[in-house]
């Protein structure tokens, strides 16, 4: 059954006849797709901030003192944030050489398997110095993974969707990320359920190794996902650029930068709340794991059902006001989120950690990173100032 906007779309000529619409049962499987692909990616990108917050310097760095060993332990998920770019310009230039499909599967199977690998891994006690090398190469190849995962079905998703709803359609990605963390704070919940040593001993390896049941799930959803017709148009005009990066650069220079500046405060957000939080909130103000672990849970879940309802409010207002309200909501509330943090009180905390999901989606001198993250929300907004409006624009006419 073909689409019925995309069907009445073509009727009133605002398509291009060569265009293939996209069938219902198309949309249908591209949404659980990039849904169930970006869950994935979160799902790993959470798992390992979580286990670097509270228990990779036990197992990976246990020959430094805890503060060192919980930085190394970071240092071993920060370095992914310097190949996250190069993964996002390789997936990039194969996705808009060869489809977004490709990318897809390829991005969703490196992850699983190199999450999947560091269940698997040896700790220090067992390899020594090799088992926090071959942590950090692992951790390197899932981001490299991640590189392009989340922009890859965000395309597919808006390139797929009818024009006046694309912005509730693109959302369901970000669906995915609440999904992933979600499941993630689930998992490594239970886990820590077991007794201390057997959950040191073998415990923490359950969620990493889950990740495999993503990959043949999520890979056997996507085998069946079509391309996208926007990319099949640009090819059969044979309009494909042969250096797509070069190409941006050198036509599109300011929209680059609007796309780089206006995803600061929410990329950064993203691993300042949900992990580096945990790591603040059990090691300088010593609350138990369980409560931050508890609001990135609950917030996560709401993320969930509100995501879909930003998307379907962008299709009405526009992009720019939704996505300009958030970052100026975000910049408000750092200072009254940690201000909940610092209180000790457990319910205060998970409220705080709930209220950073919906707002997003120096040694306990809070004051320093809250006007970091609020600095960044400026560039955001200013960013997001001299981008376009794009509700309602055919991506046909581009």
């Amino acid at each position: 059954m073909v689409d019925s906007h995309a069907q009445s779309d073509a009727a009133r000529g605002n398509a291009p006849a060569e265009v293939s619409v996209t069938t219902a049962r198309q949309l249908r499987l591209t949404l659980i797709s990039s849904v169930v692909g970006t869950a994935l990616e979160w799902y790993d990108f959470y798992l390992y901030g979580t286990a670097a917050a509270l228990i990779f310097n036990h197992l990976f760095f246990p020959q430094l003192s805890p503060l060192s060993g919980t930085l190394a332990a970071f240092a071993s998920y920060g370095v992914g944030f310097l190949v996250r770019p190069i993964g996002g310009l390789f997936w990039g230039y194969i996705g808009d050489k060869y489809g977004r499909r490709p990318v897809l599967i390829g991005t969703l199977v490196l992850m699983g398997i190199s999450t999947t690998a560091i269940g698997l891994l040896p700790g220090y006690d067992s390899i020594g110095f090799a088992a926090p090398l071959l942590l950090t190469l692992l951790r390197l190849l899932q981001v490299f993974g991640a590189g392009a995962e989340f922009s890859s079905a965000i395309t597919l998703n808006a390139e797929k969707a009818p024009a006046h709803r694309r912005g509730y359609y693109a959302s369901w990605s970000g669906v995915g990320i609440g999904c992933g963390v979600l499941l993630s704070a689930s998992a490594f919940a239970l886990a820590q359920q077991l007794p201390q040593a057997s959950f040191l001993a073998w415990g923490w390896r359950i969620p990493f190794l889950l990740s495999i049941l993503a990959v043949v799930v999520g890979g056997a959803i996507r085998l069946y996902v079509t391309e996208s017709p926007v990319f099949n148009k640009l090819e059969k005009r044979h309009k494909l650029a042969r250096a797509p990066f070069i190409t941006v650069w050198q036509t599109q220079r300011r929209h680059f930068f609007v796309a780089l500046g206006s995803r600061m405060a929410e990329k950064t957000a993203g691993f300042f709340l949900q992990v580096w939080t945990l790591s603040y909130v059990t090691q300088t103000l010593h609350v138990p794991n369980v409560v931050p672990v508890t609001g990135v849970l609950l917030g996560s879940g709401i993320g969930c059902i509100t995501i879909p309802l930003f998307g379907a409010l962008s299709d009405r207002i526009g992009r720019k006001p939704v996505y300009i309200g958030g970052a100026v909501l975000f910049g408000v509330g750092m200072f009254p989120y940690f201000w909940l943090l610092n209180t000790g009180n457990p319910l205060l905390i998970i409220s705080a950690m709930i209220a950073s999901s919906l707002l997003l989606w120096s040694n306990g001198n809070y004051a320093a990173v809250a006007w970091y993250m609020v600095a960044l929300s400026v560039i955001t907004v200013v960013a997001l100032c001299y981008g376009p409006e794009t509700r309602g624009c055919s991506l046909d006419d581009h």
